[in-house]
């Protein structure tokens, strides 16, 4: 029968008995344990001798001899004959000291597991009768696949002493668009703070039902929870000892005010960490077919928030044949925007694209003009959440040389 325990080897000794590929594969994992690591052999290969050499480890140029293992927390022999692994094995057992056999795992005290983390969960996987190793990796990749993708229930049940905030970039809306961070991040999350945009319907329905889910989205002109009053939340809940997500659509970076809830908790003395997303004014347009950049056609991009005054910054970037323009939130200024570009001499034929509800089956985009999109935003009556972009990438037909089933062009 075999048990698998969890050892830290952190500061503790390691004796790795042959200097050939076998232990430079395993020193590596060794080393990020943080173990002092002491190796016994006449020879090392290149591999090994490198390792040895980066990290300043202990090489003794010489035969195992018994009482190496004397003050070894752990012993690791792969010598290639199995007549001094079998000696080594003799002698730790002799000794109290746990010994791997890399040459035949059945007959040491302790054996390797195919290991793999997720935050601060560790999952190893070992064979309890016979070795095989081949099987052992394969159940764990299967593991791996599901830490990876928030499928297995990664939240603490013990309350923990100090709690953290994680702001999470949601990306454009797709749940497989999102990082493989951020999953895992939901998956440990005891308090999630969700906006209205990004893919917040679909995860929250994979938490389990004791999360405490808070909504706190925003819509044009409708702020029922004050930045403020969200900054607190996060600040509260993780000073209770929990595990906080803030949920953004995008990136929380790209006006998602993430940086004001950044300094929040570190003005309060809370952990905080931040994992990006694909922010909608790339993603979006993408979803189209529309490049922000592109060789010969747009060397720059200006990102620029609906709200406010038109700055002349933007102006200039309209004017500008080389610059995309992307807007974001900026359906109920268009009109605004036009009027200052226009004044401003700017070409009536500058092509535009609006794309809204972009990577949803609701998508759908407007090929227009600066002189011709406030009657064609009146004609098809496009609405919020749109991006909007100005430029010669916005021009139908640049990569898609046919308009999509769901797509206005002029």
């Amino acid at each position: 029968m075999t048990m698998l325990l969890g050892l830290s080897l952190t500061g503790r000794q390691v004796l790795f008995v042959g200097g050939g590929g076998v232990t430079a594969r395993r020193l590596i994992r060794f080393l990020g344990e943080g173990a002092l690591i002491r190796v016994v052999a006449p020879r090392l290969a290149p591999e090994t001798a490198a390792i040895i050499r980066e990290n300043d480890l202990e090489w003794l140029e010489r035969d195992f001899a018994p009482n190496d293992v004397v003050d070894a927390w752990l012993v690791h022999t792969a010598t290639g004959d199995s007549a001094v692994d079998r000696a080594v094995v003799v002698a730790c057992d002799e000794r109290r000291a746990l010994c791997i056999n890399a040459s035949d795992g059945a007959r040491g005290s302790a054996r390797m597991t195919a290991q793999t983390a997720s935050g601060d969960v560790v999952v190893g996987v070992a064979s309890d009768v016979g070795i095989d190793p081949q099987r052992a990796v394969g159940v764990r990749d299967a593991i791996d696949a599901m830490l990876v993708s928030g499928r297995i229930p990664l939240r603490r049940r013990r309350k923990s002493a100090s709690g953290r905030v994680d702001l999470i970039g949601g990306g454009p809306g797709p749940i497989d668009l999102m990082t493989v961070r951020a999953r895992r991040l939901l998956a440990e999350a005891d308090v999630v703070v969700a906006d209205r945009l990004g893919p917040t319907a679909e995860v929250l329905a994979e938490l389990d039902p004791d999360v405490l889910v808070i909504d706190v989205g925003k819509r044009p002109d409708h702020h029922p929870v004050p930045q403020e009053q969200i900054n607190a939340l996060l600040v509260s809940h993780a000073s209770a000892g929990r595990r906080v997500v803030r949920l953004k659509g995008g990136d929380p970076f790209v006006y998602g005010r993430g940086g004001e809830e950044v300094l929040a908790c570190r003005r309060a003395g809370v952990a905080v960490d931040v994992t990006p997303g694909t922010s909608s004014a790339i993603s979006v347009p993408q979803a189209a077919g529309i490049p922000v950049t592109h060789r010969g056609t747009a060397s720059g991009m200006h990102l620029v928030h609906g709200q406010g005054e038109v700055s002349a910054t933007t102006l200039r970037a309209l004017a500008d044949p080389e610059v995309t323009t992307v807007m974001l939130m900026g359906v109920g200024v268009l009109p605004k925007v036009v009027r200052a570009a226009r004044g401003q001499g700017i070409s009536c034929d500058l092509p535009i694209a609006i794309v809204e509800n972009g990577h949803t089956a609701q998508q759908r985009t407007t090929h227009t003009t600066l002189g011709e999109v406030l009657d064609d935003v009146a004609a098809v009556g496009v609405r919020n959440p749109a991006v909007i972009v100005f430029g010669e990438v916005a021009r139908a037909g640049l990569l898609i040389p046919e308009p999509q089933l769901n797509e206005t062009a002029r």
